[in-house]
């Protein structure tokens, strides 16, 4: 009874208007640590790292404490801004959920249609423009992980730069 109400619940969650890169309270580049904790309470196992020389914190939630429906749920912080490197505002959120929580049907509900379609070496990938991407099981019906981004190019397009790229030198002849 408790899964059916737990699909149900998320079933009516997905059905909303929703934006790609939020899911359960948490926005890429908007949630901060104090957020995350507020509304899941302290992590399983916190991990510090220094990546491209920023310092950052992963924090990890399995068993009892991951969401329900989710096997793991994983939440990067330390987001280099134009305003400059903020530590505590999440990078990346990932999710490992059970199997038929998001069934594919239910992420095109949720989600809308893709922005791309990949399928290499035979595992099949969803990728939305706002900031999610999607791996499906072998079979292409079930998620077993969703990342949670920032917005992102579309594949293989260039991001736009940041700052003006000054001109080239100027040839001597």
């Amino acid at each position: 009874m408790r899964r059916v109400l737990l699909l149900a619940t998320l079933l009516l969650v997905l059905t909303s208007p929703a934006q790609g890169s939020e899911w359960g309270g948490i926005e890429p580049g908007v949630s901060t640590t104090d957020t995350v904790r507020a509304r899941y309470g302290d992590p399983t196992k916190e991990t510090d790292a220094k990546v491209e020389g920023y310092d950052t914190t992963q924090w990890i939630y399995e068993g009892t404490k991951a969401p329900g429906g989710i096997i793991t749920m994983t939440v990067d912080f330390g987001l280099l801004t134009p305003s400059g490197y903020k530590s505590s505002v999440v990078r990346l959120l990932k999710l490992e959920p059970r199997p038929l929580i998001f069934g594919r049907n239910t992420l095109v509900q949720g989600w809308g249609p893709p922005d791309g379609v990949g399928n290499k070496d035979g595992v099949l990938t969803l990728f939305y423009k706002d900031g999610l991407f999607v791996v499906l099981d072998p079979a292409g019906e079930n998620a077993v992980s969703m990342i949670f981004s920032i917005p992102q190019p579309e594949p293989g397009a260039k991001a736009a730069p940041t700052s003006p790229t000054p001109a080239p030198p100027k040839s001597k002849q």
